[in-house]
């Protein structure tokens, strides 16, 4: 009996997986439709598919860091028609004021009919980019450097801090995962992303996989997160982990054109096997009066001889009260959360900090 039952349970599973899977293609397939952008241009649209996967194919390229889970809110857009109601999945990455101006997000909503939306001009000028690994570094147990060589006459041009969308290839459809450039914006011809390898993850496991040679393809630059160069405050730099690439881009460009600005930087691992590109940035604080290093980790052997403990407590510890200053923060939630409210505490605005969660 106990094996009859099992059969028929497996067999009832296996009957609804396929319905589900019908429906999706064949019930859910709503044909072609039509996407109206900014009033003056029109491109086809796959009825079914997502309105971000329909603009990435039509190569309108979006801003997304979390791989169309809904969970970072980054691709939203205004849709003006078309659209229908919200979904249970945009509530939370949507404001009240975003949600009466019409945003959605594109990752969420499936196109089903004619669509209208209006997309920024700073999107209109993302590209897309050829390129070829001409490094691919071990620099911890599971992160990597990547440096990209452009394959064609085209440059780059972005701000420190600043992500690209790496092309993940599939059986089906392509794929795509965000990192952040490591490297100093003048170098417009070659960048640098750092890489920590996710159990499971679909990006990490495949630029993972990659050896120098190898072809990637990505689009870019996006998003807001980058050091505003029209002030003369201090800047305050604080990463965790692989949180540390926009950092380094930061602190190369500061360095680059002697910004005249003090940088303090807060660089918080685990352990001493977790603290990547230590060195560079010691002898930089070495040379450089205006920088301000502080590495710490939670979890040293005995021959750290450096701050002990969590980032913001170093950090705490370390700001001056009152402190003329503005931030960028890069690393896991937690700390985002912790590091803002040491900022706020030593008179740092939260209007004068930007954070990129992980």
């Amino acid at each position: 009996m106990i094996l009859k039952a099992l059969i028929f349970s497996n067999s009832f599973a296996l009957i609804i997986a396929f319905l589900l899977i019908f429906m999706d293609r064949v019930i859910n397939n709503y044909g072609p439709c039509t996407l109206t952008i900014n009033d003056d241009k029109e491109v086809q649209a796959r009825g079914g598919t997502t309105l971000l996967r329909n603009l990435f194919e039509s190569k309108y390229f979006i801003p997304s860091a979390c791989g169309g889970k809904g969970t970072c809110g980054y691709c939203k857009l205004i849709v003006s028609e078309g659209g229908g109601s919200i979904l249970p999945t945009e509530e939370l990455m949507l404001s009240s004021a975003e949600k009466k101006q019409g945003y959605r997000l594109t990752c969420q909503l499936k196109v089903k009919n004619d669509l209208k939306l209006h997309i920024p001009e700073e999107y209109l000028n993302i590209q897309e980019y050829e390129g070829k690994i001409v490094i691919s570094d071990p620099v911890t147990s599971d992160i990597r450097r990547v440096g990209i060589a452009l394959s064609t006459e085209d440059e780059i041009i972005y701000k420190p801090g600043q992500y690209v969308q790496i092309k993940i290839p599939g059986s089906g459809e392509s794929d795509y995962r965000a990192y952040s450039m490591a490297s100093c914006p003048v170098e417009k011809k070659q960048i640098e992303i750092n890489v920590k390898l996710i159990p499971d993850g679909v990006g990490s496991g495949y630029i993972h996989s990659l050896s120098v040679g190898d072809e990637l393809d990505f689009s870019g630059p996006y998003g807001d997160f980058y050091l505003r160069e029209d002030s003369h405050r201090d800047i305050i730099c604080v990463a965790g982990g692989v949180g540390l690439a926009p950092i380094k881009s930061i602190l190369l460009h500061w360095q680059r054109h002697n910004l005249n600005r003090t940088l303090w930087l807060f660089y918080g691992a685990r352990g001493t096997e977790d603290l990547y590109d230590h060195e560079i940035f010691a002898e930089l604080n070495e040379r450089e009066a205006e920088l301000k290093y502080f590495p710490a980790l939670s979890e040293p052997d005995e021959s750290w001889t450096g701050e002990i403990g969590f980032i913001h407590s170093v950090m705490d510890k370390a700001l001056p009260g009152d402190i003329n200053g503005e931030a960028y923060l890069c690393g896991p939630p937690i700390m985002i959360d912790a590091v803002t409210s040491v900022l706020v505490s030593k008179g740092v605005g939260e209007e004068r900090i930007w954070y990129d969660k992980f």
